[in-house]
């Protein structure tokens, strides 16, 4: 596990499980993701993200496994996981469309992954296939409706005017490989992400710096024993966007009654994750924040937060 300290990358803010920072040292485990731009005190552009995943060596068998490009290194790891995912504009108390602010949107995705990690040459590569729908199937406004209702938060309107239902497929690539280490408190390791699809194209670079007292990502099964682990770390990356079907609706369905144009979206944006992570035998609980750049020419920048906790199995 690691400190980062410098991440670049996102559009489309789904939930990547697979680069170092978000490394478990075990085969088997069950991991739940909860992301909110309520840890920073606002309710605008990406709102909520949730996620619950698996990972298991019997997952190899699973069908969409056999589509996952791996370059057969060492050790190889298998999950899936659901997320849900909710967008919306700075304003929730609308009725009418907020022109020049960011759509409301929802995805729910399916997504089976694999991790495979080289321990001599100290690098890892992970792929994603992710499957599944944006739109009013999604159940963003029912997700956002019933937490706002339960808080006696405002309810929010608006969300009829949201990016209409279309086919989620993508495919995404992730290289890493280790810079520099100082055993178990400090690292230093670039990454690279490539993405295509219906959802979100994007290619993006990035370095993450880890700190504190951690196991390396670029080892595998290691024995935890009854010892802590504690480390912080930062993650920036930038990408170069070719389409996010979030703010520009769906690849097939053009009938969203409201989108950004193309010619309106910033090509290169900047993201940066930091967070801390405390670890006690297989329990591991993580908090973090992300800052994204402006992702369109009438918007502004976002911040949000998120926890997560797992456990091996």
């Amino acid at each position: 596990m690691v400190l980062t300290l410098l991440p670049f990358f996102v559009s489309a803010q789904e939930i990547d499980n697979t680069l170092s920072y978000k490394n478990i040292n075990c085969d088997r485990y069950f991991r739940l993701n909860y992301e909110n731009d309520f840890f920073s005190a606002t309710d605008i552009y990406y709102t909520q993200g949730v996620a619950i995943e698996l990972v298991s060596p019997s997952l190899s068998a699973f069908p969409l496994s056999k589509l996952l490009l791996q370059p057969h290194y060492g050790g190889t790891r298998y999950g899936i996981a659901l997320e849900h995912d909710g967008y919306t504009p700075t304003s929730i108390g609308h009725d009418e469309i907020l022109y020049g602010d960011r759509p409301f949107a929802a995805t729910l995705t399916f997504k089976s992954f694999q991790i495979s990690i080289d321990t001599i040459k100290k690098q890892r590569f992970s792929t994603t296939l992710t499957v599944g729908i944006i739109g009013p199937a999604a159940g963003g406004a029912e997700m956002q409706t019933g937490i706002h209702s339960a808080l006696n938060n405002v309810i929010p309107h608006g969300w009829p005017n949201q990016i209409h239902n279309d086919a989620v497929l993508n495919y995404q690539v992730d290289y890493e490989k280790q810079l520099v280490s100082l055993g178990k408190i400090f690292s230093i390791d670039g990454d690279a992400i490539a993405r295509v699809g219906t959802l979100s194209d994007k290619a993006g670079l990035g370095f993450t710096l880890m700190m504190g007292y951690f196991d390396s990502p670029f080892q595998t099964n290691i024995a935890k024993g009854k010892n802590f682990r504690l480390y912080a770390y930062d993650h920036p990356q930038v990408n170069v966007i070719g389409y996010d079907a979030t703010l520009e609706g769906g690849l097939f369905n053009h009938s969203s009654p409201y989108t950004i144009a193309s010619s309106q979206l910033n090509r290169i944006t900047f993201q940066n994750r930091f967070g801390f992570v405390l670890e006690y035998r297989r329990i591991y609980l993580e908090y973090f924040q992300s800052y994204l750049s402006r992702e369109f020419e009438t918007g502004t920048y976002h911040v949000w937060g998120g926890i997560q906790l797992a456990f091996g199995l």
